[in-house]
């Protein structure tokens, strides 16, 4: 179809407004799009209304522009023929069309709604639909800046130490700044054992940290189940890691198994879970809320709410509390904060993220698509937690050396030195059960002592002196611990309220 120039400039808002009423039918997200496990199947039902705008006659696509009010784009139609036509250098039409819809975009200074041109959605489409290679991190962008929403279990980023909030300043040497967040995804991503070098800034450590990552075929699965005994009762429990296409069969079928087995209570674990698909936690939190109360609600840029319920009739006749972290965003805020204002269950564990909006794949019909915010979403009892995190009943924080950072030692650290990575290690020598006398970042005569012990433990010359061998080994130490299940604290407190 050829199209007058000045059709083109008002085919961007266009597509946007048909493009939205076609994938009306399709999928509704609650986190990034590395859960978007369905989206190129809901492509073709959404280019549908596209396809049949660009059957009609010119005459008749003039006509249906101006119904929709074409004269608020004549500025944007002139803009682009001025450059068009005028600019000192031959320039790419199709990157001028791009270039609005992204400066549209960008006026909404909101993170989540985002542009894909064809390239973009088609490395992102082979991901999806082939095995998923990278190093396993939900990315958001925060204050216009590439940040870690939770590494994925398992993952190279979760061995790696990469932690919610991190923000990544640079990929390999190269700044990510004023990159647009799948331009920074893709450099991140690559094939399994190749390394990539992430700079990162973490709050409240002093320098960026540099961590080498190895990048690794990622896990598919999204639950976990497994038993516990407390007090000689069978308790269950289901981690959910994220909330995509086959979340909620696969959690359906761990949780009639672990019924089957006469458990006395259940756990549900969303801690690092950056969310996902409306419908996979829908039908999760069907299973626990009863009808007369809703399990989420809705609200449209007018303030119309839509509430949704379930057909249950009844409560299950069984404990239940949910565990949930700083990295338990959207979908899994949304199970957590329904279980508690609809269910009545103690959450236990520390403030959740706080993302309170739903996004929208809207294809564009070349290959490209908008990913729109449309909506917000709010608890049970109307509460909207955008920025703000649901409070657990029960507040519970790791070890502090749960929250230790990596330390590069490049210069030996020695007595009467001070700073951020001499705290840590403190903190580090402590969780391993060593006294380093305190832990404000002061190498103490107390902290020699403590290395000294440490180093000959481990078989290393004892200087009380911290080189990189040793640093490295107290690192090695502390992530042995952290993934101990008997150091998990918040663990233990949700199985000790659990009948209580």
């Amino acid at each position: 179809m050829n199209l007058k120039p000045r059709f083109v400039a008002l085919l961007v808002t266009v597509a946007v407004l048909v493009g939205a009423a076609g994938s009306y039918i399709g999928i509704q997200y609650f986190g990034n799009d590395q859960n978007s496990v369905s989206q190129s199947k809901q492509i073709a039902n959404a280019d549908q209304d596209t396809k049949n705008f660009g059957s009609l006659s010119e005459k008749e696509q003039e006509e249906f522009l101006q119904n929709i009010g074409n004269t608020d784009l004549k500025k944007v139609e002139q803009a682009y023929s001025v450059i068009k036509d005028n600019y000192v250098k031959e320039i790419d039409q199709n990157k001028l069309v791009e270039g609005a819809i992204q400066g549209m975009l960008d006026t909404l200074d909101d993170p989540y709604s985002v542009y894909m041109d064809k390239d973009t959605m088609k490395q992102f489409n082979q991901t999806i639909e082939s095995s998923f290679e990278g190093i396993g991190a939900e990315v958001s962008m925060v204050d216009d800046k590439v940040t870690i929403v939770a590494p994925i279990k398992g993952s190279p980023a979760e061995k790696a130490g990469l932690k919610p909030n991190d923000q990544i300043l640079k990929v390999d040497g190269k700044s990510v700044e004023g990159m647009d967040l799948y331009d920074a995804v893709l450099k991140i991503r690559g094939k399994k054992g190749s390394e990539v070098t992430l700079e990162i800034d973490r709050p409240g450590t002093g320098d960026p940290l540099n961590i080498d990552i190895t990048r690794d075929d990622i896990p598919l699965d999204t639950v976990y189940s497994d038993t516990k005994t407390v007090d000689g009762k069978k308790v269950g429990v289901i981690e959910i890691t994220t909330f995509s296409e086959n979340t909620s069969d696969e959690f359906k079928k761990a949780l009639t198994k672990l019924e089957k087995d006469g458990m006395d209570g259940l756990v549900i674990d969303v801690r690092g879970n950056p969310g996902g698909l409306l419908q996979d936690v829908q039908e999760i939190l069907k299973q626990f809320i009863p009808k007369d109360q809703p399990l989420v609600q809705v609200e449209d840029r007018n303030g119309e709410k839509s509430p949704y319920y379930s057909d249950l009739k009844e409560k299950k006749d069984y404990p239940i509390n949910v565990l949930m972290d700083e990295g338990s965003a959207s979908a899994a805020e949304i199970l957590a904060s329904a279980m508690n204002e609809a269910g009545g269950y103690d959450l236990v564990g520390t403030k959740s993220f706080g993302k309170g909006t739903v996004q929208q794949a809207i294809p564009m019909g070349d290959g490209s698509t908008i990913k729109l915010t449309l909506f917000k979403w709010l608890t049970p009892d109307g509460n909207w937690i955008h920025k703000k995190g649901i409070q657990p009943t029960v507040k519970v924080k790791q070890p502090d050396y749960f929250y230790t950072n990596p330390v590069e030692i490049k210069d030996t650290l020695t007595y009467d030195e001070t700073g951020d990575k001499v705290k840590n290690l403190q903190k580090m020598l402590k969780g391993l059960g060593y006294d380093p006398g305190r832990t404000d970042g002061y190498f103490s005569k107390e902290t020699v002592a403590a290395v000294k012990e440490f180093q000959q433990d481990e078989g290393l010359k004892a200087t009380g002196d911290i080189d990189e061998k040793t640093g490295g080994k107290i690192e090695e130490k502390i992530v042995t611990e952290v993934r101990d299940d008997k150091n998990d604290l918040q663990m233990k407190k949700a199985l000790d309220v659990l009948f209580k």
